[in-house]
């Protein structure tokens, strides 16, 4: 490979030389094609190249293509094929100029080349040449991936895959192992960028609950001295995964594991993974997987599988086109030969189930689909074994891969998988501020931290003249502090570099979207574990992983407490208006009738009091309504009780009817004002304040978070969402101190924060129930050793009751902070409300409107009064008068 642009200059320039030839005689072969076109006759003899690396393969290409012109299947009647084959040379040039004379001069409409190793690049050669006049080429021995660029390799096509084929085996054979991290190791070649490619695109495209990551890509030079190599892999002795994906020249194998040995990453626990060229070489070390392609040197199996696919083609295209004589020599190159395309895209779209090689088919670059692997592995004393197939299965209708585990020897002469990587002891955690669950408090010195509190600095940050120093504890800092004994490993605990639990945001106006805040340095695997209230979303559960959930909880709504304000006559807000006028009226109604029935009945204190000359002592309309308001309101009544028993009986009924009232009064008033609560702004999430929302309600969430994608995630909420994306905080802090300061209406957020921000803080309250429920738990990374045992100890913490603990300590009985808070909440639901002034100022008006009243009556009674004794003096003067007068005429009459 490294004499190949030396050689593809020579190869070009003899390219350039055909053309400058050809350009003479351009007239007369287009005016040869354009009679052949419109007469054309499809020829009844083809004529089929060999370009082979050794006699026996020449022999045999001539024996097949004769038993084809015997099988219909593949020769039609009146069709022939002729072989015309020469011997490989190992100078590409002559082996161009041989394919001019030996082949193109005898009209061949396909060539099948095929080499020995030592003469590489002759096959470009052949390729190079026949491409030029679109001549198919069918290759049957060269795998560089160099084939597969159809710019330069036009109508090259091959029935053995390109070495970066192998990707797709070492993908299936990952998955088989369950090895989820890997290395990858490849030469600086074309071939091995090939490689590290499309194992790239296939790890990528697979199911979703699988997932294989790189996590380092070491390029190798080829031709490199052990020290060379020794300096590369030695970053590897710090890499977590344990699992080497190797592709290189079986030249570069002996330096490349002599430097891997003495850095001891052959010993047990590693496994390499090979690529055929490998297995070749006695220096692979015990217990490495390699391919080997089935039929790999079986050039008589290839010969068959191409000339076969080739007279199937033939025979189509006979069938359906017009099918034009092939170029006649190198020197007339004036038109491109539109049959060679033709054939090309016939070619590509055969496909035999049952080939000498097994099934024979080609993608879009011309390259062989579904090729055959055996599993090799590398037992003691060097001896290579088969443990395994990858075959194309006609029942699945797709590649299979079958290897019998228990035949595997893996290094160390070991019979047990290796886990594939290392478990750290030293975890890199991060944590975020987030109250009850984790307070940080500054410090000058590490040293100030108490017993309860761990060291937290940011991370990831570059304070180099003046670091700051924080110290955190908290709900989730006792967790991992439980976690750490449990589970026995160590930790650095550091905040969230940018304050934020992260969120999936378009880089650099790109279609690339990446993670930031904590979600995102566990997915570039910059830290272990994230010990924070992370929600569990089916959003981050596609790049993390996450643990069973720690602490369950759900979305609620942060208002301000709006106390209700009594209003004047709040005392009668426990019967409606249309109540208290019937009350009013019914008193009147009664008072007439009490009056009426007492006035006719003869035993009434009326009639009783006109024979016994006392009228009054009757009762009168007054006295009725006097007796009927008594009642009511249950004062003594002195005088002016009906006589009759019509009377007294309807007063009974009354007195009976007012009892009620008094009592249903009472009884209202202290639902009203002894236990009066303010009311909740907004009855929930489906509030339809919420749900079609106006300019003055004001609303939001913290942007980025669980919460802003739940919203995002819900179709019925959308109009809630447009209306909060434009005014999401930035942390769940501010959007609180927004609520205390008024300036935001309802803060949507996780329950368990509310609550206890609720609970220290009088003037806040949650509102609704909960929704959207979740958990919280600890975040790690993708295929992370530590999942599985972080999920055990959380059950066993649970179930311990050390969780119950947790949620007393920190969020149900939290530890009184006089600096936090100034009064301690009480439970509304147990404690009524003391009446006050404010609530009882309205009867206390009510009197005082009485003794105004009495007083305004009272001046008016006082001067009716001496009105009326003025009106009496004069009646008097004027009776004495006129009784005077009557008296002097009584005299003078009797004179």
């Amino acid at each position: 490979m490294r004499r190949f642009s030396v050689i593809n200059c020579l190869l070009i320039f003899w390219l350039f030389l055909l053309l400058y030839i050809g350009v003479a005689s351009e007239t007369n072969l287009f005016h040869n094609n354009h009679h052949n076109n419109s007469n054309f006759s499809n020829p009844d003899v083809y004529q089929i190249g060999g370009v082979l690396s050794s006699e026996e393969s020449l022999a045999n290409f001539t024996s097949i293509i004769q038993l084809l012109n015997f099988d219909q299947q593949y020769v039609p009647r009146g069709k022939t094929l002729v072989a015309t084959s020469i011997k490989m040379e190992t100078n590409p040039i002559r082996t161009a100029i041989r394919v001019c004379d030996g082949l193109i001069k005898q009209q061949v409409y396909a060539v099948v080349v095929s080499h020995s190793p030592k003469v590489d690049l002759s096959p470009a050669a052949v390729s190079y040449t026949s491409g030029f006049y679109h001549i198919p080429v069918i290759g049957i021995s060269s795998r560089d991936s160099a084939f597969s660029d159809k710019n330069i390799h036009v109508s090259f096509l091959r029935t053995v895959p390109p070495y970066s084929h192998q990707a797709d085996v070492w993908v299936e054979m990952l998955k088989h192992f369950h090895y989820e991290k890997v290395i990858f190791l490849h030469s600086s070649d074309t071939d091995g960028r090939s490689i590290l490619g499309r194992f790239q695109t296939n790890a990528q495209n697979l199911e979703d609950d699988i997932e294989i990551k790189i996590e380092m890509v070491i390029e190798l030079e080829p031709g490199s001295r052990s020290d060379n190599y020794k300096a590369k892999l030695t970053e590897l002795r710090n890499a977590q995964a344990r699992v080497y994906l190797l592709y290189a020249s079986n030249e570069d194998a002996h330096e490349i594991f002599d430097a891997a040995s003495s850095l001891s990453l052959t010993d047990p626990g590693h496994v390499w993974f090979l690529t055929e060229q490998l297995l070749e070489s006695p220096f692979i070390p015990q217990g490495s997987i390699g391919l080997k392609l089935v039929n790999a040197g079986n050039e008589t199996a290839h010969i068959m599988d191409s000339l076969r696919v080739l007279a199937v083609s033939l025979k189509e295209m006979d069938k359906n086109e017009a099918i034009h004589e092939a170029p006649r020599e190198c020197n007339t190159s004036g038109t491109t030969w539109e049959t060679g395309k033709m054939l090309f895209e016939y070619i590509k779209k055969q496909e035999f189930l049952n080939g000498e090689t097994g099934k024979v088919a080609f993608d879009e670059s011309g390259d062989r689909m579904n090729a055959e692997y055996h599993v090799m592995n590398v037992h003691p004393g060097g001896k290579v074994a088969r443990v395994g197939q990858y075959f194309y299965s006609s029942g699945k209708k797709q590649m299979d891969l079958k290897i019998n585990d228990s035949a595997i020897v893996w290094p160390g002469g070991a019979h047990s998988k290796p886990v594939g990587f290392m478990i750290p002891t030293h975890l890199q955690v991060l944590t975020i501020e987030e109250t009850p669950f984790v307070f940080v408090r500054r410090v000058e010195s590490y040293t100030d931290c108490r017993s309860d509190e761990e060291p937290c600095p940011h991370f990831n940050t570059t304070e180099t003249d003046y670091p700051v120093m924080y110290c955190c504890r908290g709900y989730c800092i006792d967790l991992l502090k439980q976690l750490k004994l449990k589970m026995n490993f160590t930790a650095s605990l550091a905040l969230s570099p940018d304050g934020q639990f992260g969120s999936c945001v378009q880089k650099n106006d790109t279609a690339k979207k990446e993670w930031t805040g904590l979600i995102g340095e566990l997915v570039t695997e910059r830290a272990d574990m994230i010990v924070a209230p992370l929600t569990i979303n089916p959003e981050r559960a596609q790049v993390i992983e996450f643990s069973k959930p720690f602490k369950y909880q759900g979305i609620t709504i942060l208002v301000k407490r709006k106390e209700k304000k009594p209003t004047f006559g709040s005392f009668l807000q426990p019967f409606r208006g249309s109540l208290w006028i019937l009350v009013m009226v019914s008193v009147h109604v009664v008072a007439l009738a009490l009056y009426l029935l007492d006035r006719f009945s003869p035993f009434g204190r009326y009639r009783l009091a006109n024979m016994e000359g006392t009228e009054e002592d009757a009762l009168n309309l007054s006295s009725a309504i006097w007796f009927a308001w008594g009642v009511l309101l249950n004062s003594g009544i002195g005088e002016g009780t009906p006589r009759s028993f019509a009377a007294r009986v309807l007063g009974i009924v009354w007195a009976g009817f007012a009892m009620i009232i008094v009592a249903s009064y009472t009884a209202n008033l202290a639902a009203f004002l002894v236990l009066d609560r303010p009311k909740t702004i907004f009855s929930g999430i489906h509030d339809n304040r919420l749900r079609n929302p106006a300019d003055n309600i004001n609303y939001s969430t913290v942007k980025g978070s669980a919460v802003d994608m739940y919203f995002r995630r819900q179709v019925e909420l959308s109009n809630m969402y447009r209306v909060m994306e434009r005014r999401n905080y930035d942390t769940a802090q501010e959007a609180i101190d927004a609520v205390k300061a008024s300036t935001l209406d309802a803060f949507i957020w996780d329950s368990s924060r509310l609550q206890y921000e609720a609970a220290q803080n009088c003037d806040l309250m949650t509102s609704g129930e909960l929704f959207g429920r979740s958990g919280y738990a600890i975040g790690l990374q993708k295929g992370s050793p530590w999942a599985n045992d972080v999920t055990l100890a959380i059950l066993e913490l649970s179930e311990s009751g050390f969780m119950e603990e947790l949620d007393k300590k920190w969020i149900i009985n939290p530890e009184l902070i006089t600096s936090e808070r100034s009064k301690i909440c009480q439970t509304e639901e147990k404690i009524p409300t003391t009446l006050g002034l404010e609530n009882m100022h309205d009867a206390f008006y009510l009197i005082a409107a009485g003794i105004l009243g009495g007083l305004v009556l009272i001046l008016i009674e006082i001067f009716y009064k001496k009105h009326q004794l003025k009106r009496q003096r004069q009646l008097e003067i004027a009776r004495h008068a006129a009784e005077k007068w009557r008296n002097t005429c009584r005299v003078s009459y009797n004179t």
